[in-house]
């Protein structure tokens, strides 16, 4: 989980995120007692190159299961060489596997050009009725009555 890790802090630093799941996190997160996710991880020379990060999702609306993708990166020096295309591959391959699968559905930061055009280059499109909602934080406790 160490390398997977590092991948996703060095995708929250390209987008200028914060970054708050360590190696610890993702252990319990995609192999705990309840497993929410799972993660690829490409690697060169022991030093990660490229990783994925999806969970699954049932979509209602089209009747199927679904994989989301929560994170995708690449290192910069090899974008543009097929890498994220084959970490893609991998996701949508394992979802059809290990939950029957039918699409793959992610979501893209605003000014993240770079991203939508790769995805909309692979046959992805903007979905015509979603928009991203996040609930968190005193919002959250709020809902759920917790204390603040």
């Amino acid at each position: 989980m160490a390398l997977l890790s590092l991948a996703l802090e060095k995708l929250s630093d390209d987008l200028g995120d914060r970054h708050h799941a360590g190696a610890d996190d993702l252990a319990v997160a995609c192999h705990g007692p309840h497993p929410g996710c799972h993660g690829f991880l490409a690697v060169t020379g022991g030093v990660p190159v490229g990783a994925a990060l999806v969970s699954p999702v049932f979509s209602t609306t089209k009747g199927t299961m679904g994989v989301y993708v929560s994170d995708l990166w690449v290192t910069a020096t090899l974008r543009g060489k097929g890498l994220g295309r084959r970490l893609l591959r991998e996701v949508a391959m394992f979802g059809a596997d290990r939950w029957s699968a039918t699409f793959l559905k992610l979501t893209v930061y605003a000014d993240n050009a770079q991203a939508r055009e790769f995805y909309e280059y692979l046959g992805f499109r903007i979905a015509e009725k979603d928009q991203s909602f996040l609930l968190a934080g005193a919002e959250l406790d709020a809902l759920t009555g917790a204390a603040l």
